[in-house]
């Protein structure tokens, strides 16, 4: 039993030219180029944030380091200019205390 003939007329069947693709290929290619834009973007900012949290973290560990060396001279200072130092060093140089009688009234009434 043949169900085929052997020798069959197929007619070429042609598609219809969808115009509409070349547009929709675009619309897609350009929405992958946004959303891939984005995905820079964002990771430009992110890989920004974190290279400024690592600077802002080593300026606060400068900034303590100045402040400690800020109260360390400030101390040294306190040190330095106290009487029981200032006195003994004035004495080398030559430096006598002061007399009542040297010190003028400036006082004008």
């Amino acid at each position: 039993m043949k169900r085929f003939p052997e020798h069959q007329l197929n007619a070429k069947i042609r598609r219809s030219r969808d115009t509409t693709a070349l547009s929709r290929l675009g619309l897609l290619l350009f929405c992958g180029l946004v959303l891939a834009g984005g995905f820079v973007f964002a990771a430009k900012q992110h890989f920004a944030a974190v290279q400024f949290g690592y600077e802002n973290e080593h300026l606060r560990t400068e900034r303590k380091k100045l402040i400690e060396e800020n109260q360390r001279l400030a101390l040294e200072k306190e040190r330095a200019i106290a009487p029981d130092k200032l006195e003994p060093a004035a004495r080398r140089l030559g430096l006598r205390p002061a007399r009542p009688g040297q010190i003028g009234n400036t006082d004008k009434r």
